[in-house]
């Protein structure tokens, strides 16, 4: 994902959200929302596929402590 952050779908994210303990909502609307155990959110567009910036931000969040 790191080495290549073009093609995911939002699907992949939640996927690797689960196995790392990131909970997530995704209610129908446009965004899935990804929530650290710090309470920190990152809303996701999910459209596919989904942009680089949003990847780029996802790994970011799952290396914060």
């Amino acid at each position: 994902m790191r080495n290549n952050p073009d093609g995911w779908r939002i699907e992949d994210l939640q996927a690797v959200a689960n196995r790392m303990g990131i909970a997530w909502r995704h209610d129908g609307g446009s965004h899935c929302v990804f929530i650290t155990a710090a309470g920190k959110t990152l809303p996701v567009p999910a459209k596919k596929p989904i942009k680089m910036i949003y990847v780029r931000k996802f790994l970011a969040l799952l290396e914060e402590p």
